[in-house]
């Protein structure tokens, strides 16, 4: 038993098309409250230290030494955690002093830099600038400072837990944020991958997918700073990854509320690791103390899979269908430019580069299948659809 429901989620589907699409006027609060009525108990979290706030603590300082089926149990139980428990879980001490005094002196450098520069960061989820950002701040600690890197990121907390949650092969991303005195909150949100989309592109995603794509990434954040409860640590509601319709929720007003009046704030220190399922409402708090900068490297964690076997040069096959293209589309042909278009275009925003392609309209960027449709639909000439094109490839290329 991972959790203790104290009720179960009224939400009933009663046609095949009710299972399989989801639409956000059937999110329902009191569903959505009932869903969350579950308390956290030390009994089924034994290997914690303690449980705060409906939340397991857990100590990063001995993950290294543990034998490999202390290894397993440990695993296997924060797997519970993140999917049908609370959803979240917290590491003391992940990160000892030496490896996070080195990388934190490289990340101040790298912000006073962008200042000196008159670069301000965009945000997913705040307004742009009202944070110091530092987009893939991994990429930039490990040509700046090689050691410090691999003093880092060769934590055994984060092997750990990505290891459990997304099995042996994936891959680390990393960006800074800072949020300065005065910061306001974030908007409640989930995370990557339906988390960065309007409703209306959630909704035209089935049903197990809203299920299942918080499987595929892990959400991590590391404090380099104390933390406390005026400095504004991450706002969450334990248990909310569970509600089905969640992705199609968050931004509804009502949600909104309860989420404002019913979260929970944990207080961390520096070294410490929160890592939670992209499913969970969360939200940067309010940075309400005089002083405190409170940094934290946001970890993205995603797994191995959901990419294609065959490597394609997508571009070059629309340069290629360009001219044909937009002669169906004068013939009345919508559907065939549409369709085929999703069959040749790169139909994803992400990964992209932050640093040049910024959340600055909207969560995600236009991708090459929409500047192909939107082209082809204003019957752009091949030269404007080329430039178009290429200025959008130089913004996603990685220096």
């Amino acid at each position: 038993m991972l959790a203790h429901d104290k009720n179960q989620n009224a939400t009933t589907h009663t046609t095949p098309a009710s299972r399989v699409w989801l639409h956000a006027d059937d999110c329902n609060l009191e569903d959505f409250v009932a869903s969350l009525d579950c308390a956290t108990r030390p009994e089924d979290y034994p290997l914690a230290e303690r449980i705060e706030q409906n939340v397991p603590i857990y100590n990063g300082r001995h993950v290294d030494a543990l034998p490999a089926e202390a290894r397993a149990d440990l695993q296997a139980e924060l797997v519970e955690a993140m999917l049908e428990g609370p959803g979240i879980v917290v590491f003391s001490g992940a990160f000892d002093d030496y490896a996070l005094g080195g990388a934190t002196a490289r990340f101040h450098e790298m912000i006073a830099e962008q200042r000196k520069a008159g670069v301000a960061g965009g945000d997913h989820f705040a307004k742009p600038g009202a944070n110091d950002r530092v987009w893939r701040v991994q990429q930039k600690l490990a040509e700046r400072d090689p050691a410090a890197y691999v003093d880092y990121y060769a934590n055994p907390v984060i092997e750990l837990i990505s290891e459990a949650w997304l099995g042996p092969m994936y891959q680390v991303t990393s960006d800074l944020n800072v949020v300065n005195p005065g910061g306001d909150a974030q908007s409640a949100h989930r995370d990557y991958h339906l988390g960065f989309m309007s409703t209306e592109q959630a909704e035209r995603f089935p049903a197990h997918i809203h299920r299942f794509a918080s499987q595929l990434t892990l959400q991590g954040a590391v404090a380099h700073c104390d933390m406390p409860v005026e400095s504004g640590p991450t706002l969450y509601l334990p248990y909310s990854q569970r509600y089905e319709l969640g992705f199609l929720a968050t931004g509804r007003p009502e949600f909104q509320r309860y989420f404002s009046e019913h979260h929970v704030q944990l207080p961390l220190a520096a070294g410490d690791a929160v890592f939670f399922n992209p499913a969970l409402f969360h939200a940067a708090g309010s940075n309400r103390s005089a002083d405190i900068r409170r940094m934290a490297n946001l970890l993205q964690i995603s797994s191995a899979f959901g990419r294609a076997m065959g490597s394609l040069d997508r571009a070059r096959m629309c340069r290629a269908i360009y001219a044909e293209l937009c002669r169906r589309e004068r013939q009345g042909e919508r559907d065939t430019v549409v369709r085929t278009a999703k069959a040749t275009a790169e139909g994803y925003g992400f990964p992209t580069n932050l640093d040049r392609d910024q959340p600055t309209a909207g969560l995600a960027p236009e991708t090459q299948c929409e500047l192909l449709i939107r082209a082809v639909g204003e019957q752009l000439d091949a030269d404007t659809f080329e430039s178009q094109l290429a200025a959008q490839l130089d913004r996603r290329r990685v220096d």
